[in-house]
Order: C-alpha cells, then sequence, then structure tokens
C-alpha cells in the first residue's frame, strides 16, 4: 500500500480513504501540509464552510476559508503540532463555521512524519459530541451530579464533591460520564461552564466580568483563556462575532 504520508500533497483520486469520510456527516476530516494548508478536506468540511465542492479547500489556510478571527486558533493548533509533533488529542472545543452553524465537538490533530520521522504535515478529526445515552442505567444515577453541576456553575463544582454525591470513585464517575455524554466529567462540567457563558454573552449586555463569575471563574483572564482555547474567540470577540445570527444550540 502506498505511504501517502511521504508525498504530499496528497490528491483525491490517491487517497480512498477520503470517501470513506465524506460518508459520515458527523465528522470533519483533514490532512494539511507544513504551511498549515488543506491538501486533504472531506465533504462535511466543505459543507460547514458554505463551499458547494471540497476540492476548492485544498490549498487554503484556515484563515483562508473561515476568516482570520476563526482561522486563527486553528492555525496556532497546527502550528504547535508541526513544531513539536506532539498530537492533540480529545480537545473539547466549540466550532463555529460560515454557514452559522454552531456545536461541540472533540478534535485530534497528529503530525505525519516520513521515513526518517520528519514532520511532513498534519492529519486530524473533529467529531460531533454524540448525543447523551438516555437509555443507559447510569443515566438515571448521575442526575443527581448532573442537576447538582447545573445548578452551581458559580462555585466551579470538583470532582471530589461530585464523586460524594454520586457515591462513586473518581475513576468510576468518570468512566461513566465517559459511557453516557462521551466526555470525561471535567470536561463535561467544562462543557456547561461554558455553554452557560456562551448563552450570556449572546443574549444579555452584562460585563464578561460578571459572565466569568457566573460561569464559576473568580478571575476573568483565566475565563477568556480557557474561552479562546475552546472557541477559538476571546469572550469580547464572540459576542461581536456571533451576536445577531448565530443560532443557540
Amino acid at each position: 500500500m502506498r505511504d501517502y504520508r511521504r508525498n504530499l500533497p496528497i490528491y483525491k483520486e490517491n487517497w480512498p480513504i477520503e470517501e470513506l469520510f465524506d460518508s459520515l456527516p458527523d465528522i470533519v476530516f483533514f490532512v494539511k501540509d507544513t504551511e498549515g494548508r488543506y491538501v486533504v478536506a472531506n465533504t462535511t468540511l466543505a459543507t460547514r464552510c458554505s463551499i458547494r465542492d471540497n476540492a476548492a479547500l485544498i490549498g487554503k489556510t484556515p484563515s483562508q476559508v473561515l476568516g482570520a478571527s476563526l482561522g486563527r486558533s486553528y492555525e496556532k493548533q497546527d502550528r504547535e503540532v508541526l513544531k513539536t509533533g506532539e498530537p492533540i488529542l480529545n480537545q473539547l472545543e466549540l466550532h463555529m463555521y460560515p454557514n452559522h452553524s454552531i456545536g461541540w465537538c472533540l478534535t485530534n490533530k497528529r503530525a505525519l512524519r516520513d521515513d526518517q520521522g520528519s514532520v511532513t504535515g498534519i492529519v486530524g478529526i473533529s467529531q460531533d459530541l454524540r448525543a447523551p445515552d438516555t437509555s443507559h442505567d447510569d443515566h438515571a444515577r448521575l442526575k443527581a451530579v448532573t442537576d447538582h453541576i447545573n445548578k452551581h456553575l458559580g462555585d466551579a463544582p470538583n470532582i471530589k464533591t461530585l464523586s460524594a454525591i454520586a457515591g462513586l470513585s473518581p475513576y468510576q464517575l468518570d468512566r461513566r460520564f465517559r459511557r453516557i455524554f462521551g466526555l470525561s466529567t471535567g470536561q463535561w462540567v467544562l462543557k456547561q461552564r461554558l455553554d452557560l457563558a456562551r448563552r450570556q454573552l449572546l443574549q444579555s449586555p452584562i460585563a464578561i466580568a460578571e459572565v466569568a463569575l457566573n460561569a464559576g471563574y473568580r478571575d476573568q483572564s483565566a475565563f477568556s483563556r480557557q474561552f479562546l482555547r475552546a472557541t477559538g474567540l476571546t469572550p469580547s470577540a464572540f459576542r461581536r462575532a456571533r451576536g445577531r445570527d448565530a443560532p443557540l444550540l
């Protein structure tokens, strides 16, 4: 089998796995070269970028496709992977696209290497966060925990407290959260806190410092860093960019 990692850029006819990812509407799949330009992009990514043909993405950077405000954070990730060779694994992110779609996903990026071990590009996927498995018995068991989290987001619930409420060890609680929600306990708490912040930024004119406090951040700068890491935008930039026409998912 041909090693496509050795010969970037990669062309569609030489990469049959791309056709497989084209059939998965909940997964964005891409390969980029050492300059962070797309050399492979699946149909899901093109659709969310309001582009009819994914071939139109080839040779472009995220900023050229998504705009500078959204593209910069993805390019920063890419530069880190290209520079260090270290992967990004299961990073919880709120993705936004020019077609105004917005939603949580888990992102994974890995460096591609040639036979000498030199980094030749990046391969990555971002998978939409799945709906909770409400049919599982553990969903009802976790209700007291999730209710507590949502009622006390301003107090930044900690894992020790949540484990005590569930009557489980932190490890057992984490396993159940992953089974039901597809996220670790900490990731689920973070998602709820940032969802609250996102709604308040879009629906209310209150100060960002107050939004941070309501979401459990006593330090506004820490809140801004976490929000930027998850969304690619600072809270103020998010409010400006999404305030008028973004759907509230």
